[in-house]
């Protein structure tokens, strides 16, 4: 191990309909560094989906994330958000952006005050307590046994979490180092175009499809690991 790596400290909110299995090859990377690294699946999600139900909602996933951080006094933190995570980050920062020194969005959904994820990406059918993971298709990954293995893991997202609109102020606005990680093959260019002209943000660019911690694992912890506040 490098004697030179500056160490972080890395919290993340994963993806909806998956959980922390998904990061596991970049959590092995960044930690073989010395960086310590948390990432809860989120309630009624992964090895915690028998507590899924109609009461979970994006308020009890922020407080996941929120109660992990304050348990286990962290501070210094790069805060990392992929994709639905994203909300679940805006909403761990209006409440803790005074721990937090790094923020990285990764293919993430960024929005505004009273936005929901079903704002920002309509067309689901929300019409229960659980709504099931969208259909995967070949090409979807950069290997078919990755995408089976993705399509065996993934678990219904409680409906609340998606249609529950954030309340936020600019808080996570005032974090310092802010970065976007927009994937050459998933779905967020326009989303990254606009921090681009941002010159509070910094935008990286990396070969994977949307689902960059599977795609891409050694290049991302390469790129969270420079997202440390020097």
């Amino acid at each position: 191990m490098n004697a030179n790596i500056r160490k972080g400290t890395f919290v993340v909110a994963h993806g909806a309909w998956t959980g922390a299995w998904s990061w596991q090859r970049v959590v092995d990377r960044l930690q073989a560094q010395g960086h310590l690294v948390i990432v809860p699946t989120l309630t009624g999600l992964g090895e915690r989906s028998h507590l899924a139900g109609p009461d979970v909602n994006l308020d009890t996933h922020i407080a996941d994330i929120v109660n992990e951080i304050v348990w286990k006094d962290l501070r210094g933190i790069v805060l990392v958000g992929h994709s639905y995570g994203g909300i679940v980050a805006m909403g761990v920062a209006e409440q803790l952006a005074d721990r937090i020194d790094s923020f990285v969005f990764i293919e993430a959904l960024v929005p505004a005050n009273g936005q929901s994820f079903a704002d920002l990406a309509p067309g689901w059918e929300l019409d229960g307590p659980l709504t099931d993971a969208p259909p995967s298709a070949p090409g979807d990954y950069k290997t078919e046994a990755d995408r089976l293995w993705v399509d065996s893991k993934a678990t219904p997202q409680p409906t609340a979490t998606i249609t529950q609109k954030l309340s936020i102020t600019d808080a996570f606005e005032r974090i310092a180092e802010k970065t976007f990680i927009v994937a050459k093959d998933g779905g967020f260019e326009q989303t990254a175009h606009r921090f681009r002209a941002d010159p509070t943000w910094s935008v990286r660019e990396i070969a994977s499809g949307h689902d960059v911690p599977i795609d891409a694992p050694g290049e991302l912890a390469a790129m969270l690991a420079d997202a440390i506040p020097m």
